[in-house]
């Protein structure tokens, strides 16, 4: 299902990365499984110790219960629910002996690029975890048990054949998985609009320079916003102002790399763009409620 790989651009003894490699004689970029098929061929120790996949996992629940951590936050999952984690995120299976369902695993580039645009499959910052009910929810289950009948029928069309409709199933499911609770009301569409196209870019700003900088005023000015604007579109968004979201990822930065490396807090603060070690300690019990070296001893004494 998936192999191991150091990425060059980590230094070594950290965050453990994940490939995905398709099965033999199956289609590179998409795979479907069931829990028990998962359980069968995966070492449970590798899946409880957290690691960081270059892929997709779309998770849904059938019976019993599933516990699930995404970026240092654990998940109860329940029949009904669906579990979205992104390439990137830091991510560790609980006992997958109590719970039965299916798990459908892609690269970002299976899908084409105007679904992977409207289902926004790049935003980390979305919820991991759904509860779709009612119609919703019976649509999101059709559409993954369509894609997984259509993943197993391998032979009943040419390959190239086989791969443009996995691909078009796909694009069904993560469109119901992106938007479960149908449109939003149409009479402030527009501003909608607008108020995510900020936030957009204001995420993508983030994201690439969230370790040079921490101030709302300077992604305000390099993406042409007054502060407010940005601080009102991420409110809607993301449900935190602005100055907050940034911190937030600094911080989810800060736990991955305390996980799973052997950095020191000097290190870490210098990667992250603190001036020393002492602010970086400050800043982090500020925004996580524990040390940098308590935090990396209760994580490690987790695992």
């Amino acid at each position: 299902m998936v192999k191991k790989r150091q990425d060059p651009r980590e230094d070594a003894g950290e965050i453990r990365e994940v490939a995905f490699s398709a099965p033999a004689g199956r289609p590179a970029g998409v795979e479907v499984i069931t829990l028990a098929e998962l359980r069968e061929r995966a070492d449970a120790c590798r899946l409880s110790t957290p690691h960081r996949p270059g892929f997709h996992h779309l998770l849904t629940v059938g019976s019993g219960r599933l516990v699930h951590s995404v970026d240092f936050r654990e998940h109860v999952l329940a029949p009904g629910d669906l579990l979205w984690s992104r390439p990137g995120q830091v991510q560790h299976f609980g006992d997958l002996t109590g719970a039965e369902g299916r798990l459908v695993l892609f690269e970002s580039g299976f899908l084409d690029p105007a679904t992977a645009a409207a289902a926004r499959i790049e935003d980390w910052y979305g919820p991991a975890v759904r509860h779709p009910e009612g119609a919703a929810a019976r649509a999101l289950d059709e559409a993954m048990g369509q894609l997984h009948r259509e993943f197993g029928a391998l032979g009943g069309l040419p390959l190239e054949v086989h791969i443009e409709v996995l691909r078009h199933l796909l694009a069904v499911l993560v469109l119901r998985a992106a938007h479960p609770d149908g449109p939003a009301d149409g009479a402030d569409g527009a501003a909608d609009c607008e108020a995510s196209e900020t936030y957009l870019r204001f995420r993508d700003a983030v994201e690439r320079d969230f370790a040079r900088s921490r101030r709302v005023g300077d992604y305000a000015r390099s993406l042409g916003y007054a502060p407010r604007t940005l601080s009102r579109a991420t409110e809607a968004a993301a449900g935190v102002g602005a100055k907050e979201f940034i911190d937030r990822r600094v911080v989810l930065e800060a736990k991955r790399l305390l996980a799973h490396g052997d950095q020191s807090a000097a290190r870490i603060a210098d990667r992250l763009g603190f001036a020393d070690a002492t602010n970086f300690s400050k800043f982090f019990q500020r925004q996580a409620g524990t040390t940098p070296i308590a935090f990396r001893a209760a994580v490690r004494g987790g695992s």
